[in-house]
Parts: C-alpha cells; structure tokens; sequence
C-alpha cells in the first residue's frame, strides 16, 4: 500500500473500535482496484464526536463509516441525509461532497442482499424480528420495501416496539405491522406462524448466553434463522437452528453488503465483493 500526497483517506468513528472488521476488507478492496485509497480506524469519545466530524471537511477526508455508539450522535452535524438515514434516524456512513457532509445508512440495504445471497426472498413473508433498537429500523424498513407481508416485532422495553411501529405506519399506512413483549407465550405463538426469525438483539455475542428463544420452538419450517451478531460467526441460536436442519445466516454477511455498498457511495466503483468476503472471513476463520 503506496502512502503519498495523492492518498484518499475513509475510515470508520466508534468507541471503543479495535474490535472492528472493516479496515482489513475495504484495505484489500482499495488494493485489488489499484486504487490510492486507504482506510482506517479512528476510537473517538462521546464528548469528542462534534470535533471528529468537523475534522472530516478540515482534512479533506472523502467518508467515514459510523459505528456504536455513534450513529444517532453524528445526525446532528450532517448538511443533510439520504431518506434511508431519515427514516431510520441513524447513520453508518458519511460522504464528504466538496465539504458537505451527507449522512447515509447501508445496513437495510446490505441485510436485504445477505437475505438474497441465500436466496431468501422476504416477499409475501411473514417475519418475525427480536429486538427494536436502531438494527430493526433499516431492516424492517427495507423488508416492506421488498414486500414482507407482516413484520412483528418484540422487544423487553414495549415502548421502542411502539415506536419502531408508529415509523413504520407512517411510512408504509398499509404495512401489517405487530408488536408485543420479549416474553415467552408471545414468542411461542408468532415462532409457530412466520417465515423468517430474525434476532436484532445483543443476546448470543458472549457464546455461554441462551437464546431469547426457546430450542423447541425452532422445530417449525422456517425459510431462514438470521442472526446480526457476527462475532462469534456461529451464535448459541444459530448453533440450535443448524442442528434443526435449517438455513441460518450470520451478520458477517450484512456487514459486508453494507460495506460493500459503503464503498461504492465514497468511490463511485463496484465493490469487489469476492475479494472483500475473503479478507472479511478469513478474520473469523470461515
């Protein structure tokens, strides 16, 4: 990798970030197109935020990427956002355009072509999705948009599930959208009725956590088990619904469609998909 006076700087904002996968995908990327790019990583504090970002346009960085626990945090200081960010009140990825600083969110998107990958297709699906946090945002907007029949949604704190529904309805007035609590007889029941399990929560990144949901109720048909944790690769939950004989999806698929994508806002290039997954794997042993 060439370092010169020419070099275009992207990298990725969060506290903490050594844990983070994307510097070694969009590296190799940038090298497999021979392009003068580089990408890194940049641990910015809370109280930091509003400098980082004003150091973007001071330092002529093409963009950034936008991690926990800033992606609602840097909306305040963006010249304006892509209707993805909007709706889903976050931003993963910034574009620098001559000092400008656009917010824009890859993950709905990127969960989407994960899905599709697999070739899981959410029209006329019924979907079932743990958890109302930011997560749930991008990938339920982008399922109505490919045509899920129904999304439900539980979640511990009943009030983020209102909320996620109230953004939903007023996007999409015809949307069949259900809400109830993370508690058993709730799960048990929809577990018996959708398509598609999807688990938005933080449950399954230490590998001695139990599922939210139970192992019995995975003996249902289901088209796919989908898990956003990508570390570990293979969750107590995806571990269960592999041993069940159904098709499970890890998140390390998402994060590199999002990345992916990320890279063509900042270049104006396609991705090279293949040599990004190889690196990305490779980190994981896959």
């Amino acid at each position: 990798m060439r370092i010169d006076g020419s070099t275009r700087i992207v990298g990725v904002f969060g506290y903490p970030i050594k844990h983070t996968a994307s510097p070694p995908m969009h590296n190799a990327a940038f090298r497999a197109l021979n392009l003068n790019w580089v990408y890194l990583p940049f641990e910015v504090r809370p109280d930091m935020l509003e400098s980082a970002v004003k150091a973007i346009g001071a330092l002529n960085i093409q963009g950034m990427n936008v991690t926990i626990p800033h992606k609602r945090g840097v909306l305040q200081f963006m010249d304006g956002l892509s209707p993805e960010a909007e709706f889903i009140g976050a931003v993963n990825t910034i574009i620098n355009k001559n000092g400008k600083l656009v917010g824009h969110n890859t993950d709905g998107e990127g969960f989407i072509r994960a899905l599709k990958e697999e070739n899981i297709l959410p029209t006329e699906k019924n979907i079932l999705i743990l958890g109302a946090g930011g997560a749930s945002y991008g990938i339920s907007r982008q399922l109505f948009l490919e045509g899920a029949k129904k999304i439900e949604i539980a979640n511990r704190t009943f009030k983020k599930a209102e909320d996620l529904k109230r953004q939903l309805i007023q996007y999409f007035p015809s949307g069949n959208v259900e809400i109830f609590p993370l508690e058993a007889p709730y799960l048990e029941s929809a577990m018996r009725r959708v398509d598609i399990l999807i688990n938005a929560t933080s449950v399954g990144m230490k590998p001695d956590e139990h599922p939210i949901v139970r192992e019995e109720w995975l003996d249902s048909p289901f088209d796919a088990v989908v898990d956003l944790i990508y570390n570990p690769p293979l969750t107590p939950l995806l571990k269960i619904a592999k041993e069940k004989g159904l098709k499970v999806i890890n998140g390390l698929s998402m994060l590199l469609h999002q990345g992916a994508l990320s890279f063509k806002l900042w270049t104006g290039r396609e991705a090279p998909l293949e040599v990004m997954r190889e690196e990305l794997y490779n980190q994981f042993k896959m």
